[in-house]
């Protein structure tokens, strides 16, 4: 569904020191240097997959989508997407994609999203009966209601992106490109908005690349992740790999039936934190079975969890290792 060759994006920059000197001579002679936003990346997506796009601010993420979705031309490289150039911008290719921006909008302000989504039927041409069979079914995943009826201004947050999902699938695109749909939202709406991007992939096929600096988006939604840091590709793979190549130590999160002190659990592994009655600790995979027999065995235990580390810590140390290496 999408093929990236050696995809690059630089930006020539006008640089000037600060002062009214420094603003004169640029008059006459500019001093420009090359940011390389995106820098040779290469990467493939199958039909219907959910991908996580991910890396720190400034990774080129979002100038990475918008040449997948035509709005920025590369320096160099191929893209391809379901057999278009996205650069042409053709009519054919407009109709299979949708790029949804969590920070910006295209509901009408002071009209209500139902005429957003009437407009959006008269641009991508959809037949009437077809607009109305979709919207119907969007507004019962979405749990929409009244809300389409009432002006955008007066809508919350979470509800005005709902309908942004909706007025962003009224052509039933194949291919979505979400940069952090949920970026602001309430934990509730959060796990509303990922429950329904994955039962619009689930139902209909269609192909998924998520952005999110929010890590439960991702664990939730995406099985393979793409990783990019300062335009270069990181790491490209199975999340549950990526945390076991990074991180493959455990959490073992114990609570006790009184309080207990830092030195009863230090023998067991790293003490992450311990305090009042529970203590976390960090130990290899291969000796979690021990910890916790010893820990049942000698301590007040009343319940206990193994996990794997917080994926905001496993990125975390990806990148200072990508910027290391």
């Amino acid at each position: 569904m999408i093929d990236v060759r050696g995809l690059t994006r630089h930006y020539r920059v006008h640089q000037r020191q600060p002062g009214l000197a420094a603003a004169l001579r640029s008059l006459v002679r500019r001093e420009y240097t090359t940011v390389k936003a995106v820098d040779g990346i290469t990467f493939s997506i199958r039909p219907g997959e959910r991908v996580g796009f991910l890396g720190p601010n400034g990774a080129g993420k979002t100038t990475t989508l918008k040449m997948l979705a035509g709005l920025l031309y590369p320096t160099s490289g191929e893209v391809v997407v379901d057999g278009h150039q996205p650069q042409r911008r053709e009519r054919a290719f407009l109709r299979k994609i949708m790029l949804v921006m969590g920070q910006k909008q295209q509901l009408l302000w002071d009209l209500p999203p139902a005429e957003t989504f009437e407009l959006n039927r008269a641009v991508y041409d959809v037949p009437r009966d077809v607009f109305t069979a979709r919207m119907k079914e969007l507004t019962e995943l979405l749990e929409l209601g009244d809300l389409v009826n009432k002006p955008t201004r007066q809508l919350s947050l979470g509800e005005r992106m709902k309908c942004e999902l909706a007025a962003a699938l009224v052509h039933g695109p194949k291919v979505l490109f979400l940069d952090e749909p949920t970026i602001g939202l309430d934990v509730s709406m959060q796990v509303v908005m990922r429950d329904f991007i994955r039962r619009y992939n689930e139902r209909t096929g269609a192909t998924l690349i998520l952005t999110s600096h929010y890590m439960d988006d991702v664990a939730a939604l995406c099985p393979r992740v793409i990783v990019i840091d300062r335009g270069v590709l990181s790491y490209d793979g199975a999340l549950g790999e990526l945390v076991q190549k990074v991180r493959p130590e455990k959490r073992v999160t114990l609570r006790f039936s009184r309080p207990v002190a830092r030195e009863q659990v230090a023998p067991l592994g790293a003490v992450v934190s311990c305090e009042g009655a529970q203590a976390v600790l960090q130990v290899g995979p291969e000796a979690v079975n021990a910890v916790v027999g010893t820990a049942l065995s000698t301590l007040p235990v009343v319940d206990l969890n193994v996990e794997s580390p917080p994926l905001e810590e496993v990125m975390s140390e990806l990148f200072a290792r990508s910027r290391t290496g």
